[in-house]
């Protein structure tokens, strides 16, 4: 890129369960947001289905299966495909940066893109054209993510979309399939979810970071932090980079979770 190109953004969105393909208005709201901004050069994902210490990257050397990391749905949610390309210069410019902060960086070439990256994939990049690699979370430590996100920045320059993806608010017990997709939320679903619009819009790191002891209804909306850390990562690349301008992209809520997800630039 120039250097007066404009940075790709960094993304945080909530990514939804394999049914999301069923759901039109969700899956259209994602093929909008793609489609707002240029097609990057590759993608680095970030998801809250795994955690692996040291920090992981996803198979470079030869394609592998999907990691369907769900029980219990219909067999077509396992017959789901996503054949992007293998991103093996972006995964060895990942393993150079983050080596440089401290962090040794392991290959699992056995491991494919998981649900929390190929479910919106799929949606927001539907022709599988944009090479990805996926990179694990080595820890929960939100200071800690933050950092790792803050020396992935230089991946922008580059065209790399960074995306974390979890889920703005992540209360499994909420879940109820017989209620439909479009039931009222619980109240600290939609507590939680009106404190991190307002947090995100100020660019208010240190409460999004704090957030046990900030939001309201926290330990309700993430009774465990792994949905919700993914945005620490895409705050650090986004901070050192550009600083934090955040702009809801899609709002509203799937089944009581908070579907909430944004546009750092």
């Amino acid at each position: 890129m120039t250097e007066t190109a404009t940075l790709p953004p960094v993304l945080f969105l909530s990514h939804g369960a394999p049914p999301l393909a069923d759901d039109a208005t969700w899956t259209r709201q994602l093929a909008d947001w793609s489609a707002g901004f240029d097609k990057p050069k590759d993608i680095l994902m970030v998801s809250a289905h795994w955690e692996n210490a040291p920090v992981t990257l996803s198979a470079t050397e030869r394609k592998t299966d999907l990691v369907y990391d769900f029980w219990g749905f219909p067999q077509k949610y396992y017959d789901v495909t996503y054949d992007a390309p293998l991103a093996p210069d972006l995964a060895s410019e990942v393993d150079r940066l983050v080596s440089v902060h401290g962090h040794h960086v392991e290959r699992d070439e056995s491991r494919g893109l998981d649900h929390g990256a190929y479910v919106p994939l799929v949606e927001m990049f539907p022709d599988a054209d944009v090479p990805v690699v996926q990179m694990s979370m080595p820890t929960l430590d939100p200071q800690g993510l933050f950092e790792l996100g803050k020396s992935l920045a230089p991946l922008r320059e580059r065209g790399t979309l960074i995306v974390g993806s979890g889920f703005t608010t992540h209360n499994l017990r909420w879940f109820n399939p017989a209620a439909g997709p479009d039931t009222t939320p619980p109240a600290a679903s939609s507590e939680f979810d009106h404190w991190a619009e307002e947090a995100m819009a100020r660019g208010d790191v240190d409460s999004i970071l704090d957030f046990l002891h900030k939001a309201p209804a926290a330990q309700e909306a993430h009774p465990r932090s792994e949905h919700w850390a993914p945005l620490y990562v895409a705050l650090g690349a986004a901070y050192a980079s550009s600083g934090i301008e955040a702009k809801t992209a899609i709002d509203g809520f799937w089944f009581g979770l908070s579907k909430r997800s944004w546009t750092l630039t």
